[in-house]
């Protein structure tokens, strides 16, 4: 075996700086350290998101429209700060140091400015709901009297943890399949099974924090109930040092919003010139390597050709000696704009996704509120926020599932390598989230006849159970499975290699929108049917609305959703890099 055959031949590089041993740094070695931090980082998150509907409603006294529309809002901005994270790790900083720098700020208040507010954030969040001054005054369970300041200092802290956040979510699932060598067919295989179990520790995070923080948060204290996701981001931060000798790492290659616009620009200057017939004409570098630090080169694509103007050499390209980028880029430069313009279309169909994975912790949640909590016949009562435990129970369900069965029993039969493609894959979730919404429908309509016939309609819980709800929250859990890994893993392998963390942060983004086109949705919706003194469809008491019709809307706009995907699926060219990178 040659000496080179010791190291990963993709870039990457060990803690000290040096080529990658393959037997002593990555694969699943390396994976462990990188998933519990991403288990104890979601414990916190969804620590706080998973019942926060219900604080703005009974602790900020918030109209059950308002508190959706501020939980959406919030929870779309924790998913629009990644860009931040992913920008740096991409260009500057690398994956490693990002994760480690705002996962610290995520706690101890480091020095810089917007580190060390999202450390705030996490902090003040606790004082926020504990201490006199600045916690709500109340005078029972739903009713409190917060004034404008303490609404501010919720609020203000709820968004500075959004910006703490944006370090880490873009670049953990990359920085773990960065451990796997893309060109050693043995790791490459593993790769796909990552974000299988990757997904699957996100869920023991929420599993936990959907069921005993929100039980803790209901029944002993909203303070505490804020105060153990710090400690379980204290967790985090050890789980990730403590592996940083196994740790492969990508460098990074500069300003990749720099190179995109440079091929648009020259492009542009090029705007009367000829492409040639012969694509090998174009320019690129002769060495083996990419002249883009911490990539390989891209194969040329067909589609999209006017951005090939920019790699058409011309003699006053090489007048000064040296290559003006602003002029002429390399093919693989030109590619990488490419492949971003095609991501795009196919990021656009999970927004209509991520609406409809938004309702988990907002209507679902108030649907819940006005049914039978109780387990049995006995005093217990489960929060309406803790029935996203089956949510999370579905996802645990199916990842081994999938991991073990499905990809096995499909590879006999489409002969790819796992299975089913990525595009495939989550073309069954955006199926599978229809019926979500159809049947939370279907379920609420029943809700409100029973509501109709025995008069409920000021029963603050009729008797119908909230275990009503487990179906609908299992469906999406089973669509998450198949769509929101199968984004994870796409929008990954058809990165460039330079921009892995900023196309992470791009699938994120979906999430965000989804959240805010969810909220608009609200918004316009009540705008609309509490004209002229009605209720509305999301009224405060939903034994008056018609929550079930809002449902409708989202299944039907998961339908063309559909649709639209299923055409663009088909048009989608995958990228293909060649060579390695020493």
């Amino acid at each position: 075996m040659a000496e080179s055959d010791f190291y990963s031949k993709d870039g990457t590089v060990d803690y000290q700086g040096n080529p990658a041993n393959r037997k002593r740094t990555g694969t699943w070695k390396a994976c462990p350290f990188i998933i519990g931090n991403e288990c104890c980082e979601r414990l916190a998150y969804y620590g706080m998101s998973s019942n926060l509907v219900r604080y703005f409603k009974h602790r900020l006294n918030q109209h059950s429209s308002v508190a959706t529309r501020n939980n959406q809002n919030w929870s779309g901005t924790c998913y629009i700060t990644p860009l931040i994270g992913a920008f740096l790790a991409d260009a500057y900083l690398g994956r490693y140091w990002t994760i480690a720098l705002f996962s610290i700020v995520y706690v101890f208040d480091l020095a810089v400015t917007h580190a060390w507010l999202a450390s705030k954030g996490m902090t003040l969040l606790a004082l926020s709901a504990t201490v006199h001054g600045i916690r709500p005054r109340c005078y029972a369970e739903d009713n409190c009297d917060p004034t404008v300041t303490q609404s501010a200092v919720f609020f203000v802290a709820l968004y500075m943890v959004a910006l703490g956040t944006g370090g880490i979510k873009p670049c953990v699932s990359s920085y773990g399949a960065d451990q796997f060598d893309d060109t050693d067919e043995a790791e490459k295989k593993h790769k796909s099974s990552f974000f299988n179990w990757f997904y699957f520790s996100i869920n023991i995070g929420a599993l936990i924090a959907s069921s005993v923080l929100v039980w803790v948060q209901d029944n002993v204290s909203w303070g505490w109930g804020f105060g153990i996701p710090a400690i379980a981001m204290a967790i985090a931060v050890a789980f990730f040092f403590s592996g940083t000798r196994l740790y492969r790492n990508q460098k990074p290659g500069g300003s990749p919003l720099m190179r995109l616009c440079q091929v648009v620009v020259a492009s542009f200057r090029k705007l009367r010139v000829s492409i040639p017939a012969d694509k090998s004409l174009l320019y690129e570098t002769a060495d083996a390597e990419s002249n883009i630090r911490g990539s390989r080169k891209v194969e040329h694509t067909q589609d999209l050709s006017f951005f090939d103007k920019a790699a058409v050499e011309t003699e006053s390209d090489h007048k000064k000696g040296t290559v003006n980028p602003w002029r002429l880029c390399t093919v693989t430069q030109v590619e990488e704009l490419k492949a971003i313009i095609r991501l795009l279309p196919i990021w656009a169909t999970g927004i209509i996704f991520a609406a409809v994975y938004s309702q988990m912790s907002n209507l679902y949640v108030l649907q819940g509120e006005r049914m039978n909590t109780h387990v049995g016949n006995s005093t217990f009562k489960i929060p309406p926020a803790s029935l996203s435990i089956f949510d999370t129970l579905s996802v645990i369900f199916w990842v081994p599932m999938y991991d073990r069965i499905i990809v096995p029993v499909t590879r006999k039969c489409t002969g790819h390598k796992n299975g089913l493609t990525q595009l495939q894959r989550m073309g069954i979730g955006l199926f599978i989230s229809i019926f979500a919404m159809v049947v939370a429908a279907i379920l609420e309509l029943e809700r409100l006849r029973q509501v109709r016939r025995h008069n409920y309609y000021e029963v603050k819980e009729m008797p119908m159970t909230i275990f009503w709800q487990v179906p609908q929250y299992f469906l999406i859990g089973c669509a998450e499975v198949f769509t929101l890994i199968g984004q994870l893993e796409f929008f990954y392998e058809q990165a460039p290699d330079a921009m892995r963390s900023f196309c992470s942060a791009l699938q994120l983004t979906t999430i965000a929108l989804g959240n805010y086109l969810s909220s608009l949705l609200v918004t316009i919706v009540t705008s609309i049917t509490s004209r002229n003194g009605k209720l509305g469809w999301i009224p405060d008491n939903l034994n008056y609305g018609h929550i079930h019709y809002f449902f409708w809307l989202l299944a039907v706009l998961s339908v063309l959703n559909l649709g639209a995907f299923l055409l663009i699926a088909k048009w989608y060219t995958y990228k293909k890099s060649v060579g390695t990178l020493r």
